[in-house]
């Protein structure tokens, strides 16, 4: 009958927890989870098909702790800057646990527009509002038995802050336009790269969930305080990317990975990846040197306000494309979200001077993904 004691047993070891009055159906659902986790032994980090590079001491320590967080059904909160990596340590924890076999569901949460959240969310009952022309089911009850992967959480308004809150406490959702609650059964792994301590401080962030959702944490590193990994997550990057583009991976001069190795990379892994495909496409296919990196700084670089509202803008846009309940004419809906994705494209490359890979940085896109952008729209 105390969260507070419920939570404290999570942090010394404990499995997991129920409420009062005890849910039967939630209890054998644990119990199950139990007893797999206790006959399965802990898979190897190598086994599965996505991998954490590297061999600097933070990487090696940061593999014991998703080793031992797989072994647990405690909530997780994953703080680290953006690129590091914080939706592959979510899967490699799924991956690893007892429920593997189960969903692993991301969401954005700052992508999701408000009006759709708890529709998104908890799912809605056909009729329950206009466009709701039939049952939706929500991401919580998609997750029922796996995970659900909160990304930027802190994004999320107070509104939904309250009723995430209570799905978490309750281990119930109820529909938009229901009148039952369903018994879900998931472990929440939440992720921002914002500080949820001085969010709850300045009364942005409610300071129940976040003692909810931050039960054990874990932090992944910059790439700048890995730089010993750089020759070879870069290689690893590189026979991806090449494999995309369908050719062979190029070598790197040691002058590019000189280079490399002396940047800072503020965008962490997810800017030496973009580096690297921008190199693909500008060296001779044979080898990639210094000056295909195109390390150099912008030499008035927009603000971080802007650069964060052209991403919101892109993720807005790649996230109404996936919404499929509004009911309205398919041919002006497309017109619509073209206009938008044409506007936020022409927006980051007036602000990049028309340098489209700093313009797909800006835009939190593959500099290929830009380019087809660009052909699909006629921008150019």
């Amino acid at each position: 009958g105390n969260s507070e004691l419920a939570v404290e047993s999570l942090k010394a070891g404990a499995f997991d927890f129920v409420s009062k009055p005890v849910n039967l159906a939630t209890l054998r659902k644990i119990v199950d989870s139990a007893v797999t986790v206790s006959r399965t032994p802990s898979k190897p980090q190598e086994t599965t098909e996505n991998q954490l590079l590297g061999t600097a001491d933070s990487i090696q320590h940061l593999r014991t702790l998703i080793q031992k967080m797989s072994r647990s059904q405690a909530p997780l909160h994953i703080t680290g800057e953006s690129g590091t990596g914080k939706e592959l340590v979510a899967r490699l924890i799924h991956e690893q646990g007892a429920r593997a076999p189960n969903k692993f569901v991301p969401v954005n949460c700052g992508a999701i527009p408000g009006e759709l959240m708890e529709s998104e969310f908890f799912g809605h009952m056909k009729g329950s509002f206009t466009g709701a022309t039939r049952d939706k089911q929500g991401l919580f009850v998609a997750a029922d038995g796996g995970t659900l992967f909160l990304d930027e959480v802190a994004d999320l308004p107070l509104h939904m802050q309250v009723k995430l809150l209570r799905a978490v406490q309750e281990r119930a959702v109820r529909p938009v336009g229901g009148e039952a609650e369903l018994s879900v059964n998931v472990r929440i792994i939440s992720a921002t790269h914002k500080d949820l301590n001085a969010l709850v401080a300045s009364g942005e962030f409610r300071q129940d969930l976040y003692y909810r959702l931050n039960v054990i944490e874990i932090k992944t590193p910059p790439l700048r305080e890995r730089k010993s990994d750089i020759p070879l997550l870069a290689s690893k990057l590189l026979i991806k990317l090449s494999e995309d583009f369908g050719q062979t991976p190029p070598v790197l001069t040691e002058e590019a990975l000189q280079a490399l190795c002396a940047h800072d990379f503020p965008g962490n892994v997810r800017e030496l990846e973009n580096t690297l495909e921008r190199a693909l496409a500008l060296c001779d296919g044979k080898e990639i040197n210094a000056e295909d990196l195109q390390l150099r700084k912008l030499a008035n670089p927009p603000d971080q306000a802007h650069i964060a509202a052209l991403t919101e803008a892109n993720e807005k846009v790649s996230t109404r494309e996936l919404v499929s309940d509004i009911e309205s004419d398919a041919t002006s809906l497309t017109e619509h979200m073209q206009d938008l994705e044409r506007k936020a494209i022409e927006e980051a490359l007036v602000t990049t001077r028309y340098n489209k890979t700093k313009a797909a940085e800006l835009l939190g896109m593959s500099f290929r993904s830009l380019r087809y952008k660009i052909k699909k729209l006629g921008i150019e």
